[in-house]
Formats: C-alpha cells, sequence, structure tokens
C-alpha cells in the first residue's frame, strides 16, 4: 500500500438541510476541509456516526463524490459500505471505489444474527474483498450490530490480500489484544473507542477512527503525541478528559449529541435524520457543559 494505515481518523457526521431534510453539501464539505486543515489523517463518510443507516443509495454515492476532491492524495478517504446481503455489500464497494474511496469500511450483516456463523461471514467478507476494487477494512461494533466478530473470524480474514485492518469500537481491550494477534505488515488494527485510546495504543493500535476527533481533535492529538512520547502521567491526564465526552456525548447521545457539539465549536452539525431526535434543551446544556469540562472552546 502506497500510505500507511496509521493516524487518527474522523467518521463525518452528514449535514442535512434543516427545512427539506435533503443532504447540505455546503455543510458536509466545509466540515471536511475543516477536519482535514486539523491535521486528521483521512475521514470516513456513510459510517456509523454518518448516520448510514438513515441514507438511501443516492446519498451514499454522493457522499464520496462531495468528500474525494477535499482528502489530499496523503490522506485516506474511506467509505462504509456494509449491507445485509453480499451482493449489495459489493455493489456498494464497487460504487464507493468509482467515485474514489480509498478504501471500504464493512460492518458484518447482522439482521439473521443466528445464521451468521464465523464460515457465514468468512464468505461473505471474503467474496466482498475478492470483488472490491478497493481495499476492505472489518468493523466490529456490537453495540449496534449485536455480533461480535470473533478473533478466529478475523485471523483467518487478516491473511486475504485484499483485507487491510479492521476498527473495533468495543473498547474491550480483551477483544482488542486478540485482533492484534493477527497485525502484521499487511493487517492493521484501529480502536474506535475514544475512552480506551491510551491502551489501545499501548498494546499496539496503529491508529483510531474517532468520532471526538471531529470536535475535539487538538485533544486527540496531544493525547497522542503524549503517548508517542512516552509520557504517562500527561497522557492519562489527557484519556482522562476524553473519557466523558467519549461516554456521554458519542456512546451515550450519538449522532444527535456529535452534531450539538460540532455546532457549539464552530462546525456545522445540525439536525439528525429522523427518526433519532435533536436534543432538547438540558441535553444540549450538558454537551455544552462537556465540552467545556474538557477543555474545549464554545464558539455557539
Amino acid at each position: 500500500m502506497a500510505k500507511a494505515l496509521t493516524g487518527i481518523f474522523g467518521p463525518v457526521v452528514t449535514a442535512f438541510d434543516d427545512a427539506s431534510g435533503e443532504l447540505a453539501s455546503g455543510p458536509f464539505r466545509a466540515n471536511i476541509k475543516a477536519h482535514i486543515a486539523a491535521g486528521l489523517a483521512g475521514v470516513l463518510v456513510s459510517g456509523s456516526t454518518g448516520e448510514a443507516a438513515l441514507l438511501d443509495e443516492d446519498e451514499r454515492l454522493r457522499l464520496t463524490e462531495l468528500a474525494r476532491p477535499l482528502v489530499p492524495d496523503d490522506r485516506w478517504l474511506f467509505t462504509g459500505t456494509g449491507a445485509e446481503s453480499t451482493r449489495d455489500c459489493v455493489r456498494r464497494s464497487k460504487d464507493a471505489a468509482e467515485r474514489g474511496a480509498d478504501a471500504v469500511l464493512v460492518v458484518p450483516p447482522h439482521y439473521y444474527g443466528a445464521a451468521m456463523t464465523e464460515d457465514a461471514l468468512w464468505a461473505h467478507y471474503s467474496r466482498v474483498a475478492d470483488e472490491s476494487p478497493v481495499p476492505v477494512i472489518l468493523y466490529n461494533i456490537p453495540k449496534f450490530t449485536h455480533l461480535p466478530l470473533a478473533a478466529t473470524l478475523v485471523h483467518a480474514l487478516a491473511e486475504h490480500p485484499n483485507i487491510v485492518g479492521i476498527k473495533d469500537s468495543t473498547g474491550d481491550m480483551m477483544h482488542l489484544r486478540a485482533y492484534l494477534e493477527a497485525q502484521s505488515d499487511h493487517f492493521t488494527v484501529l480502536t474506535g473507542h475514544a475512552g480506551t485510546v491510551l491502551d489501545a495504543v499501548g498494546y499496539g493500535a496503529r491508529g483510531a477512527i474517532l468520532a471526538v476527533a471531529l470536535f475535539a481533535a487538538p485533544l486527540v492529538f496531544d493525547l497522542m503525541d503524549a503517548i508517542s512520547h512516552g509520557d504517562g502521567v500527561t497522557a492519562s491526564e489527557i484519556q482522562a478528559r476524553v473519557r466523558p465526552i467519549a461516554k456521554e456525548i458519542v456512546a451515550e447521545l450519538g449522532p444527535p449529541g456529535i452534531k450539538v457539539a460540532m455546532d457549539l465549536i464552530g462546525l456545522t452539525g445540525g439536525l439528525p435524520r429522523a427518526p433519532l431526535r435533536p436534543l432538547g434543551t438540558a441535553e444540549r446544556e450538558r454537551v455544552a457543559t462537556l465540552l467545556g469540562t474538557a477543555g474545549l472552546a464554545r464558539v455557539a
């Protein structure tokens, strides 16, 4: 691969017009420009934070098209292409590649959970990787899928030449360390859990895809800098500041909370798409308080 799959990546929000509910391309583009300018190693469109489950197929394509010109060649553009059928996942992956995605992030099919044995998932991911024109990154997020990817499955899939990594959003160090046993020059483990970045990177994860990086990039970069310099005291202090915003804004409030946090720091979050509900006044004030406690400037 021409560029290393390392660093901090942002799973960008999808901006909608408050009146019509349609994609708001201007704010979406402005956010990506800001994330790249902040120093992120790349962005993910059509991910969980981007309300991917609520997007139609044309919107998914459009997001990749809008993002591509804004992401420099030395950064990464990931597109979420997971689907319930293998056929749809292959199609989405091909469409994303055609529109400029550097890699695709693939959540496992999970609606028929009891049928998703290791053999079934191996066959699914193997075919997607066989047919995707760009590299595939596995996505473990049992909070939403109720289907954790077994370490034995990940180890087997890590041998596929077109499967280059995994994003693990559990925050479970036992899972992460098991996945890290499969890490190689070809296969990279990324954490998606901001509350445990210090431990994850300490064990060997090469980077992270973090929603908190959308509204707290300087804090995340300070954390990574302290880790890289072996400054455990500073790293622990910063991790303690990151943990509440990761837990309460990202994990508990989800996209509506993340969008409010972005609004408060001067970017555009806007309204979530129904059936997600916007935050009420008390919740918005809670987000503002959390940002202030973490030392993040509020501009709105």
